[in-house]
C-alpha cells in the first residue's frame, strides 16, 4: 500500500472538483502503516483511478508520492507516449535507430505503476469492498484492472498475472500468455457488467470519470468490442462477438457518453492535477516536446479543421520555410538536403509552411533554444491554449507560461464514439464492403472535429474569429470522401489509417494497436536514417523487472510480435 499522505493530498485535489465529501481518516495512527482494515475503499478507488489515468497519460512532476520517479529517456512517462512517438502522432527524438530508440529502463515506471501501483490497490480494496457490499468499487476496478493489463500485454507480450496478483507468496511472478490474461480480461469485463447492475450498500464518493453505473457499462462493453477487434488476426469469432454487442445497442455511440479521464487543471504539484503533457509544455522554460512533422503537415496541407486545436503555434515561420532564411542554431536541419529515401518518397522534411515547427521522425539533434519558438499542444486534448494566430501579438511568448490556455484542464481520451465509428469501418475494410467503410470513416471523422471544437470553451482568451466554419469542416468531410471513393483498396486502408491516428491524437495506445493490427497507414514519415531496423513490434521488459525476478529474461529484440500480432513482417513504413 503506498503512503497514505498520497491519497489525501489526491483526495483534496480532486474531490473538490467533483463536489464530493470526503472521508474522515483516525490521524492517531501511523498513516505510513495502516492495516487493509483501517484503509478506506474510497481512498483506494481514488488511487486506483488516478494511477489508471497515469499509466496512459504518465506525469508531470515526478512527485515523491506517486509511481513516475524515473522518467526514462521519455518525457513524462506513459504507455500512451510510446505508442504517439512510434506511429508519428508526436516525434521521436532520442534515437534514429529502433533498436536504442527505448531501452529497459525507460519503461520502468509504467510497470511500477501497474503491478505495485494499480494491482496492489486492486487486491487489497477488493475484500474490504466485498465485506460492505460497495460493488460498484469493485466493478470500477475490475473494469480498469481489464484495460491495464491487456495493454501491457499490447506493449509488452507475455507478462505475469495469476502469480504477480498473489503478492509475497511470489515474488518471483512467471509471465504467461498474452491470450490468456486476454480472456481473463474478458471474464473480468463480465463480472463488472453484473456489478455495475447490483445495489451496491454505498455508490463512490471519489470517482473521478462521474460516471453512472449506466454508462460505466456503456463502456465496459465497448471495451470488451476493442478487446476483440484487437485479435481478431487470431480470433474468428471477434466480428461476430463485436456485432453481438453492437446489436445491444449498450455501447458508447454518442459523443456524450465517450469515457475519458478529465483533468481539473486545478495545481501545479503535489499532486499536479494539470494534464501531463500541458505540464511538460506550458512552463516557464518554454515547451520541452516537440511535435511531429509528419502528423502537422498532414492536417496543415489537407486543411484539417482540428489543426488549431492540436496545435499551438509560437512563431509564424520556421527556418527554411518558404521565404525564410535557415537558421543553424535553432533549427540545424534547415542548413541540411533532405535524405535521398525523403526525396524519393516526396515525405516533407524538417521545416513546414505556416509556423508549424516540428520534428521529423527520428531526428536526434539534441535540443536547441527553441523552446519558446517550436508548436506544442493545444488546447485539445491537453488544455492548453487555441491557436488564434496570437503569436503576431505576443512576441515574448507569454503565451506557454503556466496557467495560460485552459490551465491544463484536458483530457485523456480511452474509449470514445468516435473511435467506435473507425472500428465499424474496419470492420467493414476487412470484409470488402469500403461503401459501409466510407460511411463509418465520414461518422467518425464528424463526431472528431465536434468534439474538438468544443474545447475552444476552454481558453477564455480564444479568438473564435479563427475557429474553422461549418463550411470548412463539410468540405474537408467532402474531400475525405472523395479522395475515399478515387483510391484503391490499398488506398482505402490509409484513407482509413490516417483519420483514425488524427481521431484518437491524446492515446497512442490505440494508434500503435491499429498500425501493427493493420499496417496502415503506409503512407507515415520514415525513420531519418534509411536502415533504421525493425520497428519495434513490442517494448523490452523494463531493466528492473528483468533484474529482480529470476522468471523473466529479457528479450532479444523489440522485433517480438505480441500474441495478436500474426503479421508476416512488421508495417512497412519504418
Amino acid at each position: 500500500m503506498k503512503k497514505l499522505n498520497k491519497y489525501i493530498l489526491i483526495v483534496a485535489s480532486f474531490f473538490l472538483v467533483f463536489s464530493c465529501e470526503t472521508t474522515e481518516l483516525d490521524l492517531k495512527e501511523d498513516p505510513n502503516f495502516l492495516t487493509p482494515e483501517q484503509a478506506d475503499v474510497d481512498f483506494f478507488l481514488t488511487s486506483i483511478q488516478e494511477d489508471f489515468a497515469r499509466q496512459i497519460e504518465g506525469d508531470a512532476d515526478f512527485d515523491s508520492n506517486d509511481n513516475w520517479l524515473s522518467g526514462g529517456n521519455t518525457n513524462g512517462d506513459g504507455l500512451s507516449l510510446f505508442g504517439t512517438q512510434l506511429t508519428r502522432l508526436t516525434a521521436s527524438t532520442s534515437s534514429r535507430q529502433y533498436a536504442t530508440n527505448y531501452l529497459g529502463s525507460d519503461s520502468d515506471d509504467e510497470w511500477i505503476n501497474a503491478y505495485q501501483g494499480i494491482l496492489a490497490d486492486i487486491k487489497t480494496m477488493t475484500p474490504l469492498a466485498e465485506a460492505n457490499g460497495q460493488t460498484t468499487h469493485i466493478a470500477i476496478a475490475q473494469f480498469i484492472e481489464a484495460y491495464v493489463m491487456t495493454a501491457m500485454v499490447d506493449f509488452y507480450g507475455d507478462i505475469p498475472y495469476t502469480e504477480a496478483i498473489g503478492g509475497a507468496a511470489n515474488l518471483n511472478p512467471a509471465p504467461e500468455s498474452g491470450a490468456s490474461i486476454y480472456e481473463a480480461a474478458l471474464t473480468l469485463l463480465d463480472n463488472a457488467i453484473v456489478n455495475f447492475g447490483n445495489d451496491a450498500t454505498a455508490e463512490p464518493k471519489g470517482d473521478l470519470f462521474g460516471y453512472s453505473n449506466d454508462k460505466w457499462i456503456k463502456a465496459a462493453n465497448t471495451l470488451k468490442m476493442r478487446l476483440y477487434n484487437q485479435r481478431r488476426l487470431v480470433d474468428p469469432n471477434a466480428f461476430a462477438s463485436i456485432t453481438a454487442i453492437l446489436n445491444s445497442g449498450d455501447y458508447i455511440s454518442t459523443t456524450a457518453d465517450d469515457f475519458q479521464f478529465n483533468w481539473p487543471g486545478t495545481s501545479a504539484s503535489q499532486p499536479d492535477t494539470r494534464h501531463p503533457r500541458y505540464g511538460l509544455n506550458y512552463t516557464a522554460t518554454g515547451a520541452q516536446d516537440y511535435m511531429s512533422n509528419w502528423l502537422m503537415n498532414k492536417m496543415d496541407t489537407s486543411s484539417d479543421p482540428r489543426i488549431r486545436y492540436y496545435f499551438y503555434r509560437q512563431s509564424g515561420v520556421v527556418p527554411g520555410s518558404s521565404g525564410n532564411p535557415p537558421n543553424e542554431e535553432t533549427l540545424a536541419c534547415s542548413l541540411q538536403s533532405a535524405p535521398a529515401h525523403y526525396v524519393a518518397g516526396g515525405f516533407t522534411f524538417c521545416y513546414l509552411d505556416n509556423g508549424y515547427w516540428g520534428r521529423d521522425h527520428h531526428d536526434d539533434a539534441g535540443d536547441p533554444p527553441s523552446n519558446f519558438l517550436r508548436t506544442t499542444f493545444g488546447v485539445y486534448p491537453v488544455g492548453g491554449n487555441f491557436d488564434d494566430d496570437r503569436f503576431t501579438t505576443d512576441p515574448d511568448n507569454a503565451g506557454v507560461a503556466a496557467g495560460s490556455g485552459g490551465n491544463g484542464a484536458g483530457i485523456t481520451p480511452i474509449l470514445t464514439a468516435s473511435w467506435v465509428d473507425f472500428m465499424q469501418a474496419e470492420m467493414a475494410m476487412v470484409n470488402g464492403d469500403a461503401a459501409t467503410a466510407r460511411t463509418f470513416i465520414s461518422a467518425g471523422v464528424t463526431k472528431s472535429i465536434a468534439k474538438a471544437q468544443t474545447f475552444i470553451s476552454k481558453d477564455s482568451s480564444a479568438d473564435a474569429s479563427f475557429e474553422p466554419s461549418s463550411t470548412d469542416v463539410s468540405n474537408y468531410i467532402s474531400s475525405i470522401e472523395s479522395d475515399f471513393d478515387a483510391a484503391d483498396m490499398n488506398g482505402k486502408w490509409d484513407i482509413l489509417g490516417e483519420q483514425y491516428f488524427i481521431a484518437v491524437f491524446g492515446n497512442g495506445i490505440e494508434s500503435y494497436n491499429f498500425y501493427r493490427r493493420t499496417g496502415y497507414p503506409t503512407t507515415l514519415q520514415p525513420s531519418l536514417d534509411p536502415n533504421p531496423g525493425t520497428f519495434v513490434r513490442s517494448l523490452f521488459y523494463p531493466a528492473n523487472e528483468v533484474n529482480t525476478n529470476s522468471n523473466i529474461s529479457q528479450k532479444p529484440d523489440q522485433a517480438q510480435p505480441v500474441f495478436w500480432d500474426t503479421n508476416a513482417s512488421a508495417p512497412a513504413a519504418n
